[in-house]
């Protein structure tokens, strides 16, 4: 009878403890998002061409059109999305309370954030890798050559942990010098407080236009790290992650397809998928809780992946190099639309 009192109180214990789980993942964010009427957004302001606030405090950049473009797909207005500037260090802090609804901030997929911090990744929308940023009057052409050197870094960011690993395996000692926030960064790298600073190169690449001299500064020809950055989830939420993981598809296939801001709305073919993909025959936005137009939607409010590239990367002088469709020999795949 006690052992039978004892694997009872178990059971209850373990469906208290189940439920509230159950009743919890049953209103996904993407409820929530059509109920409140309005994306949150995490970004970053600090950096042109991915997120920033331009000179009439209006939000622009890379990272901040896929916010919009998950706006229109969800509420069929891209307008409707608030942006949330976050320093580094408080990304996922802010996915995980729920402060955001997705994490859109130059932020690196790796094991450990899959894992450890409530997160899940959405596909990568820009392969990046990370460089090395120093004056020319250093003559400095080789990471060996950095020995001794002042280095710094970005807090709450994979660099730091790359730059240890790097230096050790080249037998090297530099001094890290960590900032809080990128501006401090690379404010104190201009005035010379340390000798070299190191982050995704396509983030040297934006922040060495706001140096005094940008002519007196190069960025290595090296690279020592895959740093494949996209949107980010909550984890657990597979309902939402498919909505903003689909966001990102359509991107990539409207690329692939020639289709266009300026012509989505006109677009003619007889190709079942895109037929599917632009709402005219089948309806796969009710299978992510969409409207039959969603991806017509996305594409009409900030266009296919290259226009989005070319409006915001292509005048920092960024190359697409491998952040091109998979049949120019990229990574970009999109999967099938059926």
């Amino acid at each position: 009878m006690r052992k039978y009192l004892f694997q009872t109180a178990a059971l209850v214990l373990a469906i208290s403890l189940v439920t509230p789980l159950i009743a919890n993942s049953q209103e996904s964010i993407l409820d929530k998002v059509k109920e409140r009427g309005r994306l949150v957004c995490g970004v970053n302001k600090e950096l042109p061409g991915f997120g920033f606030l331009n000179q009439d405090g209006q939000w622009q950049g890379f990272d901040v059109d896929y916010g919009r473009a998950i706006a229109a797909a969800v509420l069929g207005d891209p307008n409707k999305v608030e942006f949330r500037p976050l320093k580094a260090p408080d990304r996922f802090p802010a996915l995980q309370t729920g402060e955001i609804d997705v994490l859109i901030r130059n932020t690196t997929w790796t094991l450990t954030r899959d894992t450890d911090l409530g997160a899940d990744f959405a596909p990568p929308t820009f392969y990046d890798g990370q460089g090395f940023m120093l004056r020319k009057d250093l003559g400095i052409t080789s990471l060996k050559e950095l020995a001794g050197a002042t280095v710094g870094v970005t807090a709450g960011s994979t660099t730091e942990l790359n730059l240890a690993d790097t230096t050790r395996a080249l037998g090297i000692e530099v001094e890290s010098i960590v900032f809080e926030e990128t501006e401090t960064l690379y404010q104190s790298y201009d005035q010379g407080r340390c000798d070299v600073v190191t982050s995704d190169k396509s983030q040297l690449v934006s922040r060495r236009q706001s140096l005094k001299n940008p002519d007196d500064h190069i960025i290595l020809d090296i690279t020592i790290s895959k740093e494949p950055l996209g949107p980010v989830t909550v984890h657990g939420d597979n309902k939402w992650n498919d909505v903003v993981s689909w966001v990102v598809y359509a991107t990539f296939f409207a690329e692939e397809h020639g289709i266009t801001q300026a012509n989505v709305n006109t677009f003619e073919t007889e190709n079942p998928e895109i037929k599917r993909f632009l709402g005219e025959s089948g309806d796969i936005g009710a299978k992510l809780g969409l409207s039959k137009d969603w991806a017509r939607q996305a594409i009409a409010a900030v266009g296919n992946y290259g226009e989005i590239f070319e409006r915001n990367l292509t005048p920092l002088g960024l190359p697409r190099g491998v952040n091109k469709p998979w049949t120019q020999g990229g990574l970009l795949y999109a999967i099938p639309f059926r």
